[in-house]
């Protein structure tokens, strides 16, 4: 397990330092090009997941630091009671842990997460994203890949 949340500590790093540069270098909603389809864009979000409940007057924060901590006990929890051979599940609960905790410590420091991510095409774009954002994504598609693997295995049995 130890390994597994050494994942989780270098997501929160790696999450961590690349908004502090963020912040750091641009003011809000500035706009930097970095290729096509792709900019860094400075933007905080108050609610979650696509600025849902953003408007919500204040209430949210807490509620989602809240919502967090309590989803990340349960991420520790099943993480330390997954089998040795069950890898692909533990880095994908790892990915999705440190994801929790590196928007965690942007909504208690500063009431609202830090975006800079910005992709898109034409006038479309997507909504800004962090890197605890990716991890997030990244870990929840690994999770659902290996319980289709897991599915084929115990069917096979």
């Amino acid at each position: 397990m130890l390994k597994y949340l050494s994942v989780t500590g270098l997501v929160i790093a790696i999450d961590q330092i690349s908004k502090w540069l963020m912040v750091s270098w641009l003011s809000l909603y500035e706009t930097v090009a970095v290729m096509p389809y792709f900019n860094f864009t400075m933007a905080h979000n108050h609610g979650a997941a696509f600025s849902f409940l953003a408007q919500a007057g204040g209430w949210q924060r807490w509620f989602f630091i809240g919502l967090a901590l309590i989803i990340s006990i349960a991420l520790i929890i099943w993480l330390a009671k997954l089998k040795s051979t069950a890898k692909c599940e533990a880095l994908s609960l790892s990915l999705i842990l440190g994801g929790a905790i590196g928007n965690v410590i942007d909504r208690i420091l500063h009431g609202y997460v830090i975006d800079f991510l910005d992709v898109y095409i034409g006038h479309s774009h997507w909504p800004a994203f962090n890197i605890a954002d990716s991890a997030i994504c990244i870990g929840a598609i690994l999770l659902i890949i290996d319980s289709f693997k897991s599915e084929g295995k115990s069917q096979t049995l």
